[in-house]
């Protein structure tokens, strides 16, 4: 077998066998084949495309590149949740201990963010001490125990995809259907659940613009995972505005925990609640939504669900003090106001350019190395649809850099798009997409 024919082959509209799929991706990951040869079948499966078959093949032959987790030690049907990543979405914060105080193990495999703000484990550092240096022993033991865990993705979950996506990220590949949704599914499949939820972000702030790409990508992962024996659905959600109010680290732990306590914004617990219900079926916990639901607010208004969080964080060395009085958590030490300009409706907020003039003011990463400042970032005061009057405050931003707010206080301004009538509403749950 010479990846020479492979790429000859897939050029030509043919289509890849199993064995083939399993030399080019096993032979790429050790280095036998090179990066100019994978880099001539990426752009050739880009003009081609791949069989549903094909793209199942590609995800479990990098999937099995690496370390595949055994979670079948911990007792229960085990469900993960997946994003595809926005801006202001907290949401495995306040979704993962409602989840867990309702008796279904979470057991998570997280990642650092890359761009407008940290990811969860960047957001779960606000804790003083909190770690996802876990041993597979102690992570299996907390969702025994305590029923949640999350821990970092170790450093062998799907080699093939870390070098793959880094060689298509150069050579203008990434936006291939089948190689989006092999990248994320084979991270997904190596981290050992049972069945998976997927949250699929469509609009201006998400990977996929477009509400039919992100409608594909929804049904290209759905079928990935029904196919490898997984229990799969997804759930398309609106991102073209910011998720609640809160973007940035301690803000957005501060509005995860809001949420927990029954006070979050509207939009925000919908997506957690839409997520969560899905989880619940998934696991036999619940019949239907309905049941879901009610059980979701149970845990919430009897305050299960922020102990559990509490617990949580105290598991993994962190001070759980914050979860009952968010005043600890760190705080910006200035603060910069963006006021309207005219009168009218909130008629669009450019999410994407929220998320950069967090990024500005030192709430992302613009490179792996970049340091992130948990304190800052920027509240949303005025959202689509609401009505503001001429100086009203659209946004605060919460900073310590007064060069980086005023930059931040330029995009912002930019973002928001003021009109004389309201826009048509939006719901922020667009779809589901279950397995055919």
């Amino acid at each position: 077998m010479r990846m020479y024919d492979l790429i000859l082959k897939k050029k030509q509209g043919g289509e890849l066998s199993t064995d083939e799929i399993r030399y080019m991706i096993e032979g790429f990951t050790e280095g036998s084949i090179p990066d100019y040869q994978m880099s001539a079948m990426t752009m050739a499966i880009c003009f081609r495309g791949m069989t549903p078959r094909e793209t199942v093949d590609l995800t479990l032959a990098m999937r099995d590149s690496g370390d595949v987790l055994d979670l079948s030690g911990i007792k229960g049907i085990k469900v993960d949740k997946h994003s595809t990543g926005g801006v202001g979405d907290k949401t495995s914060l306040a979704l993962t201990p409602i989840i867990a105080a309702l008796g279904v193990p979470v057991a998570k495999m997280s990642g650092r963010g890359l761009g407008h703000t940290g990811g969860t484990i960047d957001k779960l550092e606000c804790f003083d001490g909190f770690t996802t240096a876990l041993s597979e022993e102690q992570f299996a033991g907390n969702v025994n125990t305590i029923g949640i865990a999350i821990a970092g993705q170790t450093a062998n979950l799907a080699p093939a995809d870390k070098k793959l996506y880094a060689l298509r990220d150069v050579t203008a590949t990434v936006d291939q259907m089948s190689l989006i949704a092999s990248s994320i599914m084979s991270k997904k499949l190596a981290s050992g659940s049972d069945a998976i939820v997927l949250d699929v972000k469509t609009g201006n702030g998400a990977f996929m613009k477009k509400l039919e790409d992100s409608r594909a990508l929804a049904k290209e992962m759905v079928s990935i995972g029904t196919m490898a024996g997984k229990k799969t659905v997804a759930v398309i959600t609106d991102m073209d505005q910011p998720l609640g109010r809160a973007v940035g680290n301690s803000l957005e732990v501060r509005e995860a925990i809001d949420t927990l306590r029954g006070e979050g914004p509207a939009d925000f617990k919908e997506v957690v609640f839409a997520l969560g219900s899905q989880m619940l079926m998934l696991a036999g916990r619940a019949a239907d939504e309905k049941e879901a639901r009610a059980l979701m607010e149970g845990v919430i208004e009897d305050g299960s669900a922020l102990d559990k969080f509490a617990q949580f964080v105290r598991a993994q060395g962190g001070d759980a003090a914050p979860v009952y009085d968010t005043s600890l958590l760190p705080v910006a030490g200035k603060t910069l106001e963006v006021t309207a300009k005219e009168s009218g409706y909130v008629h669009r907020i450019l999410a994407e350019d929220i998320g950069i003039a967090c990024m500005t003011l030192g709430g992302g990463r613009e490179t792996k190395e970049s340091a992130i400042d948990l304190s800052v970032g920027i509240i949303l005061e005025k959202k689509n649809g609401d009505a503001v009057s001429a100086g009203e405050v659209l946004a605060t931003i919460y900073g310590n850099d007064d060069a980086k707010m005023q930059a931040a206080y330029e995009k912002i301004a930019h973002a928001y798009e003021i009109a004389k009538e309201p826009a048509a509403f939006v719901p922020v749950v667009r779809e589901y997409i279950f397995p055919e």
